[in-house]
């Protein structure tokens, strides 16, 4: 095998490696490298293929460039230090453009030599006035489009470094996804919305609002394919957005028990790749037909015994009984009781692949073979706060607090889906 290419950056010396770790149930992960001497977890890696090579990024004070070695170790190439600790990071393989978003509120873009060797400083952006959140770049328009804690999205032009347009939010706009032939873009914020823009060379509109997380919103994956729209939030949940069926069609999974930091669409296996910040991986098969989840109904009292809620104080007072605590069913929406809906089960056609609540007359309606699991579950064993996939080689990177980047074979686990047969090789 050819040398492997690894960009990375954080703070501190130059990290040892260990290959010992244990991978997630049914994978074989390739080695992976520890920067013991890192001292800070704002590291995020990008990986990107080249042509039998592997490359890699993370960052926080410094950019690094890593090359693995016939004997699998990984050894220094490229050692970038930069002014304020970077945040953000996207690279562009044709062009081998890396736009690098900082604390600072700055962009700053390089241009690495083809045997990445040596990094060149192109320019300086300044995109936002705190905090860079997500960054892509727009080769076809020239454009450098990015999400910051300063409320706003930005676009630049890359030929002349000057501002385009900003477009601000009531929160803090924390991830991005770009459609690349309608520039249509998608940022998630920290009250839980996403916002579709369509951005224009000077000015932007608001295409429509979506609504549907409890908690802010942590990642976002567009499938330019199928027009879906995937997040993921701090309400633990995932949300899927047919976009492109113009009908508002949404479908909710939940299978994680902590925050969901990312996500990676396979559109040939028709799969959902999502970890959470407590080391869990998901592999949701998205190739069955699945339910929307229920609105849940408002009442005064329970629609199965009717009786009355602890706030319908005239029921109260006309049956001389107490109120009860309102609860929902998540397989129909209806409000119910605790004595209605003391059952619990799974309900995976739905989103739900751990118990939650139903009523009685539901979970009675729920075969066995309607609790048969719809995704796969699988251990990081390190908190991940971000994750990115090589979808042709079936080769994932995570990375977290912990300062720890592993490099997991997936393809044990979406190389051949049992719905579709298909292998992305």
């Amino acid at each position: 095998m050819d040398d492997e290419k690894v960009v990375s950056g954080c703070k501190g010396r130059a990290g040892k490696y260990q290959q010992n770790e244990s991978p997630p149930k049914g994978d074989k992960p390739v080695p992976e490298l520890r920067s013991s001497g890192a001292q800070s977890s704002g590291t995020v890696p990008v990986f990107s293929p080249f042509a039998g090579d592997t490359t890699l990024f993370f960052l926080h004070r410094t950019i690094r460039v890593w090359l693995k070695r016939d004997s699998g170790q990984y050894w220094p190439s490229i050692y970038h230090t930069m002014a304020s600790p970077c945040s953000a990071m996207a690279y562009h393989h044709d062009s081998r453009r890396i736009f690098v978003g900082q604390d600072n509120g700055a962009v700053m873009e390089f241009h690495v030599s083809e045997d990445f060797n040596k990094m060149n400083f192109i320019k300086t952006y300044p995109a936002h006035q705190n905090r860079v959140s997500a960054i892509i770049f727009s080769l076809a328009a020239e454009w450098v489009v990015s999400t910051g804690h300063d409320k706003c999205v930005s676009w630049m032009c890359t030929r002349s470094g000057n501002m385009l347009g900003r477009h601000f939010f009531t929160s803090w706009a924390s991830c991005l996804q770009y459609d690349f032939d309608t520039q249509y873009a998608f940022v998630g914020d920290y009250s839980g919305q996403i916002t579709l823009l369509k951005l224009e060379q000077n000015t932007c509109s608001v295409i429509t609002t979506l609504k549907g997380h409890e908690g802010s919103v942590a990642c976002l994956w567009w499938d330019p394919i199928q027009r879906l729209l995937f997040s993921g939030a701090s309400d633990n949940s995932i949300i899927m957005w047919d976009i492109g069926g113009r009908k508002g069609r949404t479908l909710l999974l939940q299978g994680h028990h902590d925050r969901v930091q990312s996500l990676c669409y396979l559109q040939l296996t028709r799969q959902l790749v999502s970890c959470s910040s407590d080391g869990g991986i998901a592999v949701w098969n998205m190739d069955v037909s699945r339910e929307e989840a229920p609105q849940w109904l408002e009442s005064d009292s329970c629609q199965k015994c009717e009786q009355p809620f602890f706030w319908n104080i005239k029921q109260m007072w006309d049956t001389k009984t107490l109120g009860l605590r309102q609860h929902h069913c998540r397989k129909c929406g209806q409000a119910v009781c605790g004595k209605c809906s003391s059952k619990r089960s799974s309900y995976p056609v739905m989103g739900f692949e751990f118990q939650v609540r139903v009523c009685d007359s539901c979970y009675d309606s729920i075969k066995d073979e309607d609790r048969t699991s719809l995704a796969t579950f699988h251990e990081g064993k390190h908190n991940i706060s971000h994750m990115s996939m090589d979808i042709a080689r079936g080769l994932m990177v995570t990375c977290g607090t912990d300062r720890v980047v592993k490099i997991w074979d997936m393809t044990p686990v979406v190389g051949c889906s049992l719905a579709t047969g298909f292998s992305p090789h």
